[in-house]
């Protein structure tokens, strides 16, 4: 490992990608302590702290949301846009068409969420200031100043999605999971220390060891691969001979990532942030009905959890639907000369890994929902409030961590270090 590391950076082109992308993390650091005035910053804070999903969401955006910095939106509406042009993909034949164009497709549908991106942070930078306003924490502005501060945030947005794409053609992994694993990252100290201080060395041992054993257990089921075995079958053409091997398809436990939590947290957070509206309204019967939503809905209430589990669990099989499509698969390994042993090709393999992939998602399914209520489930262990033990902070983290990893490793490889080591 240590050999890794000293290669990394006598290796010119790669020691120039890490300081890049280093430089462009700082930046990012940096805008999301720039605040935006005449807000009232003390209270923002006390409400993200009385708030676990709202706390989740700052968690994601790096602190700048409870800052109220100019990236308090963060990359948001750029994510919420990449899953609806996804759902997009399916009903629009053309859509899907373009998906299939290799390079240039995907640059196509890629400048497409980016489009979607500008209406969705707009909206979302309203919607942000509607709330905080009927919070008493932001003053009503005047219509000019209202768009001058619904563009800030706006451009936030736009800042991140660009700073991210630089980081992706220029730097080194994913530059939109490299930002949000910092906005992660750099909350974690604080964290940790509010901890200590608060509740005690013994309470802070037992939540570190708790966080440990999360990180393990995301990194065993990021790292599941349930390896279905493909036979080629030998062809003759002229005097040589091509098949004959046997070779492997992988399936993930974990096949979507992060996508199915930040959506069901997202489609969670909708009524409650209505149901909080409404109980400002003169009709006793409406504001009775909201306020009972309100505490439904509240993080910690045990009816919360159960509707985030299910969501989660939900949207994990909906989205591996999208994703993996068991017919085009068996076509395609049918086409290249490929079978399952013992299955037929065609239909009966479609039917055989549908039922694998169905069996194996369970299992990622269930371990997201639980990763999801993690939070309040901590918190009824052991009492803290200070550290939010985030299975999907921690799931963003491990991820992150081993992409950028399995990036780098591939780019030594590639490399004679005799030759390129400087």
């Amino acid at each position: 490992m240590l050999d890794k590391l000293k290669n990394i950076f006598k290796i010119r082109e790669i020691r120039q990608k890490l300081f890049y992308t280093l430089a462009l993390l700082a930046v990012f650091r940096l805008a999301a302590h720039i605040p935006i005035p005449g807000v009232n910053l003390d209270a923002l804070k006390q409400l993200f702290a009385q708030n676990q999903l709202l706390g989740m969401l700052d968690l994601f955006s790096g602190g700048g949301m409870q800052n109220f910095s100019v990236v308090t939106l963060g990359l948001g509406p750029y994510i919420n846009a990449s899953i609806i042009m996804q759902l997009l993909t399916m009903v629009f034949p053309k859509l899907e068409e373009l998906s299939k164009e290799g390079e240039a497709g995907r640059q196509q549908i890629n400048q497409y969420t980016r489009y979607l991106a500008v209406p969705l942070a707009i909206f979302q930078a309203y919607g942000m200031y509607f709330w905080l306003s009927r919070q008493g924490i932001v003053a009503m502005l005047d219509p000019l100043p209202l768009v001058s501060l619904v563009l800030t945030l706006t451009g936030g947005t736009l800042f991140l999605m660009w700073t991210g794409e630089l980081l992706s053609e220029y730097g080194i992994g994913n530059g939109i999971s490299l930002i949000i694993f910092t906005g992660i990252v750099s909350r974690l100290p604080l964290s940790f220390g509010q901890t200590l201080v608060a509740s005690g060395l013994g309470s802070f041992l037992f939540s570190t060891a708790l966080f440990l054993l999360v990180v393990v257990a995301v990194v065993i089921v990021s790292e599941g691969v349930r390896r279905v075995t493909i036979q080629y079958a030998k062809r003759v053409r002229g005097r040589k001979m091509y098949g004959g091997q046997s070779t492997y398809l992988p399936l993930r436990v974990n096949q979507v990532g992060m996508i199915p939590i930040m959506f069901a947290g997202s489609l969670i957070m909708i009524p409650a942030m209505i149901a909080r509206y409404l109980t400002g309204l003169e009709n006793q019967t409406v504001t009775r009905v909201a306020q009972t939503v309100v505490t439904v809905l509240d993080p910690t209430h045990n009816f919360y959890n159960l509707i985030y589990f299910i969501l989660v669990v939900g949207f994990t099989y909906f989205y591996t639907a999208i994703q993996f499509n068991p017919d085009e698969i068996s076509e395609n390994i049918r086409q290249h000369g490929g079978f399952i042993p013992g299955i037929r090709p065609g239909s009966p393999t479609s039917k055989h890994l549908n039922y694998i992939l169905t069996r194996i998602t369970l299992a990622g399914a269930l371990f997201l929902g639980i990763i999801a209520i993690l939070p309040s489930l901590a918190r009824s262990m052991t009492n803290i409030a200070t550290l939010t033990i985030g299975g999907a902070g921690i799931l963003i983290v491990v991820s992150v961590v081993l992409e950028t990893m399995r990036q780098l490793e591939s780019m030594l490889v590639m490399r004679d270090y005799e030759g390129f080591l400087e």
